[in-house]
């Protein structure tokens, strides 16, 4: 059994795809992952500061009317 040179090209340039295709999953997946720690990083940072503000203008707005009342008294 003879196998023609156009063959072995073909079979060669499969395997070569086919090895490099593993590779472009896994940068996929790396790339997949680093954006969803990064989205969820932002996130957390983002829900962590607006409650830190909340707090910080509750904080006020109840010295405020404490204030407002004592004054009234």
């Amino acid at each position: 059994m003879h196998i023609h040179f156009p063959a072995i090209i073909v079979i060669s340039l499969f395997s070569l795809i086919s090895l490099s295709c593993a590779e472009f999953k896994q940068a996929g997946r790396d790339i997949g992952h680093g954006t969803r720690d990064a989205t969820r990083a932002i996130g957390h940072g983002t829900r962590d500061a607006a409650k830190a503000i909340g707090h910080g203008t509750r904080d006020v707005v109840k010295s405020v009317k404490k204030d407002i009342h004592d004054a009234t008294e």
